[in-house]
Formats: C-alpha cells, structure tokens, sequence
C-alpha cells in the first residue's frame, strides 16, 4: 500500500500540524513514507522514528542518512517522557501487540500541549479503504476468510475509543483521503502478488486457479483503466494534556 501511504503521509502530517521547530517521532516507521515527510518538514535532525522490522530500520535508515531510527515497539518505547512536539502513529495502530498501551507511550514521549495523532485505513465492512474492494471480492470467492475488518481502529469511532482510554487527553476524530491512479489492471493487482501484509499474506496461499478467480472477481469491481480509485482512512488526535 506504499502507493497511498505517501500521500496519505501529507495528510497526516497536515492534520496533525507538523511544522518549523518540533521534534517529532514517527512510530512503526516501517519504509518511512511518514518519516520523510517529516524530515522533509522538520529536518532530518529533528525527526525519530521507530519501528519492530529490522529490514523496515535499516531501509529508512539508507533512505534517510542521519536520522535516529531504532528497532523497538510501541508498546515500550526508548525515549524519555515529553521528548516530542508531536507524535505520530500511520497505519501501524492495528498491528500494535496492544494498542492502548502503544498509544499510552505515545502520550508518554509527548510534550504537555503537543499533539498525538494516528490513522488506519477503513476495513469496515462495505468500507473506503485502499484494500476494501479487495476483501470484498474475497468474500465473494472465499466467504470463510475474515478480511482486516476486526482489527483495532479499522471501523468509525474506533480510533478514537482506544485514543481516549490511552489518556489522550482532548480528542479529535477525522477522516483521511486520497486518490491513487493506475493505468492498468495489473498496475493495481500485482501489488497484492508480494506477500505483504494480510491481503499479500492471503493471496499468496492461493493456487494458480484461485488467484486467477480472485483476480478476475476484482476485475469486475474495478472501473475500465485508466482509473483513480481513492482510499480513506480514520484519524484521530490529541493534544498532551
């Protein structure tokens, strides 16, 4: 999904207010679409990021030489209390071992008045997400799998439920979109043909014949290429209290 995730990186980085002389942390960098767009803001000198993969570590670490990037969890962040002006959490929330505490060390490394802000992509059922037509022809084919509607902050209000019992302080849910183009079929399919993540995890246990009925079920969802598909995903933000 890195394709959404730089955009939906700006987006973020807007709705949170990121700008000239914060520090900021990016949890669960992975390839670092947010942390760009925050050295790009910030500065590399002013910008951390963390994150479980040590692949993911090292990639943002070539991409973006200087910056201090750690392998670490959410859950148990290395960083001393009110280190950040903000804090940042992009498609990661739903992947914590435990979400309220990984949003707890949030709040814990953020600076009284600054701000914590995270977004999940909708995997609500009949939902907005990059990924949602996908699981819908999913359910068609294979009614038996659960797709990534269940998990933390994927429905409306979720986000802002697990925000408010981490001690967010004063919370405010929003929405994030934007529109990715692709010129083909293949443009759009191929990226579920790399293992990554749940939906890549899905496909590839799939036989030859059960990819091709899968595909061919997406097909018939998808508009005529060229075509722009947008995708949104839930927010939410605080301010330290």
């Amino acid at each position: 999904m890195g394709v959404y995730a730089e955009p939906l990186a700006v987006l973020l980085a807007d709705y949170a207010g990121v700008g000239a002389g914060q520090r900021a942390l990016d949890v669960g960098c992975g390839p670092g679409a947010l942390t760009a767009e925050l050295a790009r803001r910030l500065g590399v000198a002013n910008v951390a990021a963390i994150d479980p993969s040590a692949p993911f570590v090292a990639a943002v670490a070539a991409r973006l030489p200087g910056l201090a990037v750690r392998q670490g969890s959410a859950e148990h962040l290395p960083y001393g209390d009110a280190s950040f002006e903000v804090t940042l959490a992009q498609l990661v929330v739903h992947f914590m071992a435990d979400p309220v505490a990984g949003m707890r060390e949030m709040a814990r490394v953020t600076a009284p008045g600054g701000t914590m802000a995270a977004c999940v992509w909708d995997h609500s059922g009949g939902g907005t997400g990059p990924l949602s037509l996908f699981w819908d022809a999913v359910g068609e084919v294979d009614p038996a799998q659960p797709g990534e509607e269940h998990l933390p902050g994927s429905r409306e209000g979720s986000l802002t439920e697990l925000a408010t019992a981490a001690g967010w302080g004063s919370v405010e849910p929003g929405r994030l979109t934007v529109e990715v183009a692709f010129d083909s079929l293949d443009s759009w399919w191929d990226r579920f043909t790399l293992g990554v993540g749940p939906a890549g995890a899905y496909v590839a246990t799939l036989g030859a014949q059960a990819r091709t009925t899968l595909r061919e079920a997406c097909a018939r969802r998808l508009p005529d290429p060229p075509f722009p598909l947008p995708a949104t995903a839930w927010a939410v933000r605080g301010t330290r209290p």
